[in-house]
């Protein structure tokens, strides 16, 4: 396929990403796993990508585009290295995790739903993790932080480069 162009896309991605392409065309339900795959190697789906995908698959752009905004899982924004998921379920709640999240806003500058500047963290509140017991709770990538306080986080948070 022709490279794709995109600044944030190098050489290296491109081939992966015409690997992945290569290996699921003609695959039925293959807009998902290579949407996956794909966002794996770049850290989000750009437009450009999102076209390029759809003309590997020779699928429609208007059906990978909405194969992409409809899954939550699927960015169409640059994440950070790490991710950040504030619980904000009512056990968490309850126990102060609102402050947890402020603190974060505030030495980072970003809210729900943003990136810092230098993509070292994404920000989400989410409704419940499943950890109530541990609660106030905070997950960073995989790693899951239980009696989280606001004096805690940024500590946590700095082991994460």
């Amino acid at each position: 396929m022709a490279k794709l162009d995109h600044p944030e896309i190098t050489p290296e991605m491109n081939a992966t990403i015409d690997d992945i392409i290569a290996r699921h065309i003609n695959a039925p339900g293959a807009v998902i796993p290579v949407l996956r795959m794909c966002q794996d190697v770049v850290g989000y789906l750009p437009v450009e990508l999102i076209d390029y995908i759809s003309k590997g698959l020779n699928i429609p752009k208007s059906d990978v585009y909405g194969v992409t905004t409809f899954y939550s899982l699927f960015s169409l924004t640059p994440k950070g290295r790490h991710k950040i998921r504030v619980c904000l379920g009512t056990a968490c709640y309850v126990k102060g995790i609102k402050e947890v999240m402020h603190r974060i806003g505030n030495q980072y500058k970003i809210d729900d739903g943003e990136t810092t500047e230098d993509r070292r963290f994404s920000l989400e509140a989410v409704r419940c993790v499943g950890a109530c017991g541990l609660a106030p709770v905070l997950v960073v990538n995989q790693d899951t932080y239980g009696d989280i306080t606001p004096e805690k986080v940024i500590g946590v948070l700095e082991n994460y480069e």
